[in-house]
């Protein structure tokens, strides 16, 4: 028998202080698409995130969804999310946004080589790295 082996992240789970205010800066500021869905075992209505074939599912940090990570806490995530725009195009977008670029452009990186990325922070002061591989 082959040794298993994982494809993909298929979609990861981001903890919120205030779910509106993450969604209006993922879908306005980073371009993301907004979604809503019931979960199948019912519950309330829950709130994700999408780009590409990924997902991220959000909880709010008041109340996050059971089963959850250990210590649910909002703004402990770093991420980091590849683009095909220049880095200059997302500074001038970020900075039109009133969002401060916390470092960069600085060289990374990334799973598939070099990276040149851009650092800011979400509503949660989640770090999000922003790059294109070089």
């Amino acid at each position: 028998m082959e040794k298993p082996k994982i494809q993909s992240i298929d979609h990861i789970v981001m903890q919120a202080a205030d779910v509106a205010a993450t969604v209006a800066f993922y879908t306005e500021i980073i371009g993301m698409e907004h979604s809503e869905f019931q979960p199948p075992t019912g519950g309330p209505v829950r709130q994700s995130l999408h780009f590409g074939n990924q997902k991220i599912n959000l909880h709010d940090a008041s109340s996050p969804y059971v089963p959850h990570a250990k210590n649910p806490v909002a703004g402990s995530v770093d991420l980091c999310f590849i683009t095909d725009q220049p880095l200059a195009d997302w500074q001038q977008h970020l900075a039109n946004h009133g969002v401060k670029i916390e470092d960069g452009p600085v060289r990374k990186t990334g799973a598939k080589g070099a990276l040149l990325s851009v650092y800011i922070r979400d509503p949660d002061d989640n770090l999000i790295e922003i790059s294109n591989y070089i």
